[in-house]
């Protein structure tokens, strides 16, 4: 089997569309700046899981996303399903999508789900806390897997689960993601350098940690 390609899906990061479950604590542009620095974590934890090619898959294109220096392909589709699907038909291999929300996701979580796939896997998944799922692998897309679900909402994984009824599949372990306000104590003890310190390339201008202020 050809090795996974790695997606990071992520929002573009502009003032007022980035985080704004954020914007009431750190403001429209912090919460966007927060928004960068996770982007940029995600593609460093694709990079040094070193498990497959990383592509990043953006709503919009952007400067800081060609900083990032990895393939950029735009997000097409009415909703977030769709544009999932879309990226995985495009692949044309297996691949495994992750967000950019869950700052905990390791690369040994991406290898793991590699293993899956490579082991004859038709689904992998990490559960997030707040009932969606913080990476999807799949050895093809179907349509089956992203309809008549409500992206956003608390039974995202739930609904996943039951249409793979049928298929092999596994579970990695769940996740936090940052979505509130009340996520970023967790996100204050995480250092954010620590996928680079394993190989991947760190981008220019990183910090060790996010101190919570939004401030580069």
């Amino acid at each position: 089997m050809r090795r996974p390609l790695i997606i990071v899906f992520a929002k573009a990061p502009v003032a007022g569309q980035a985080k704004t479950r954020l914007i009431p604590r750190l403001g429209a542009w912090r919460a966007a700046h927060l928004h960068e620095r996770l982007t940029r974590r995600a593609v460093q934890v694709a990079l040094a899981a070193r498990c497959g090619p990383v592509e990043l898959h953006g709503t919009a294109r952007h400067r800081f996303f060609a900083a990032l220096e990895v393939g950029f392909r735009l997000q097409r589709g009415r909703d977030l399903g769709e544009r999932m699907l879309r990226a995985f038909t495009g692949a044309r291999r297996p691949a495994i999508i992750i967000g950019t929300d869950c700052p905990a996701l390791a690369p040994a979580d991406l290898r793991r789900a590699a293993r899956c796939l490579r082991a004859g896997y038709d689904a992998v998944l990490a559960p997030a806390e707040d009932g969606g799922y913080a990476l999807i692998g799949l050895r093809k897309g179907r349509p089956e897997f992203f309809e008549g679900i409500d992206w956003g909402g608390p039974r995202v994984y739930a609904d996943t689960v039951k249409k793979l009824a049928g298929y092999r599949w596994r579970a990695l372990r769940r996740l936090w993601d940052v979505d509130r306000p009340e996520d970023l104590a967790r996100l204050r003890s995480l250092r954010f350098a620590s996928a680079s310190r394993r190989g991947a390339p760190r981008s220019r201008g990183s910090r060790a940690r996010w101190d919570g202020s939004g401030r580069p």
